[in-house]
């Protein structure tokens, strides 16, 4: 009962510890990049984090809670084919030592492809390549029979040409796991840190801090799992107004001033931070995925083609000793990512003897 109270006021304290400190999001961090979805699993069921509590290691990164003894000597592979040249992957591993707890090591990388040096004049020199990259390394213990503490440390290296930049970003995570119910519920804090080495010395930029919450619950006459996400704790409005697009101030037909709707303007805000997503198992290993993420639409979709923008799908299947996960996630019209993720347990290669 300590233990688990002392969780609770960890959690509160990161809650309320210098929210406003991080009052603006998107577009002004730096290591973006830490906040690509690592699974295709996540990525299909809204493509954020999920607080679902069996074992998949390709899960662990996002929320650090979920690394369980029954993780160990197990690996996931994670591509993403993203727009234009970039592709960017995840490499995790576990392990579980006695006395210690459980941790996972991995590797993150986002290669940006090539790029061509000009002047001003459009003389062109050599090229150079852009990447971003990370260290991670996450540890869990279980506090009691339904809670679980987590956290990760990432190391942060980002090379844009002559630009570099050093970094360090912390994660960490509780959750409450009811195995009668198979219900889950999670808290988040991600990249605590800042730049070690600036791009630009003396011009620190701050990391894309976040608070999140979540649940998960298997249906239990139905295969079916949902998950509920709730994004940025920290800061409730994140409408964003683009200043390139007419402010219609004055009803076209009436010609009377266009009032807004209190009400529709709450529920748009609330909207924003919710994820949502589903995971259906019509037959044993073997699961279709699918996810709506609001805020994505809203921000992203083209007013004469809304489509699709937004959702996600994808599915999972295992295959002798490999799980492979596929998703496909609709950011714009301009093209959706393709992402790939096989997870497999290397103790199953050992020889019995």
């Amino acid at each position: 009962m300590k233990k688990s109270l002392l969780t609770i006021l960890l959690i509160l304290s990161f809650i309320f510890h210098d929210s406003k400190l991080f009052a603006q999001i998107g577009g002004s961090h730096a290591y973006e990049f830490l906040n690509l979805t690592n699974s295709s699993r996540i990525a299909a069921m809204g493509g954020n984090f999920l607080t679902i509590k069996d074992h998949d290691v390709s899960l662990a990164l996002a929320n650090p809670s979920l690394i369980t003894d029954k993780m160990h000597n197990h690996l996931a592979l994670n591509f993403v084919d993203y727009y234009a040249d970039i592709n960017y992957g995840f490499v995790t591993y576990s392990r579980t030592f006695k006395e210690l707890g459980s941790f996972i090591f991995g590797v993150q990388y986002v290669d940006y492809g090539k790029f061509t040096r000009a002047d001003e004049t459009g003389q062109r020199f050599d090229d150079f390549s852009v990447s971003d990259n990370a260290l991670f390394i996450g540890w869990s213990r279980q506090l009691d029979s339904n809670f679980s503490i987590g956290s990760n440390l990432k190391l942060i290296y980002s090379s844009y040409d002559a630009y570099f930049s050093y970094g360090i970003a912390v994660d960490v995570s509780g959750s409450y796991h009811n195995s009668e119910n198979d219900f889950t519920a999670s808290f988040v804090a991600r990249n605590i840190g800042r730049q070690l080495s600036a791009y630009v010395p003396g011009n620190p930029e701050p990391l894309p801090f976040e608070m999140q919450i979540g649940v998960s619950k298997r249906l239990q006459h139905v295969p079916l799992r949902y998950s509920i996400l709730y994004r940025h704790i920290e800061k409730f409005d994140l409408t964003y107004s683009d200043p390139n697009l007419p402010v219609q101030e004055f009803d076209p037909l009436t010609g009377q001033p266009i009032k807004e709707n209190k009400l529709e303007e709450f529920a748009d805000k609330v909207m924003r931070h919710l994820v949502i997503g589903a995971e259906f198992s019509p037959v044993r290993n073997f699961y279709l995925r699918m996810g709506y993420n609001y805020q994505r639409r809203k921000e992203l979709r083209v007013a004469s083609k809304v489509s699709t923008v937004g959702f996600s799908w994808g599915f999972g299947m295992r295959i002798s000793k490999f799980h492979f996960s596929y998703a496909r996630a609709t950011y714009h019209l301009a093209g959706s990512p393709n992402i790939l993720t096989i997870t497999t347990n290397l103790s199953d290669f050992k020889r019995k003897g």
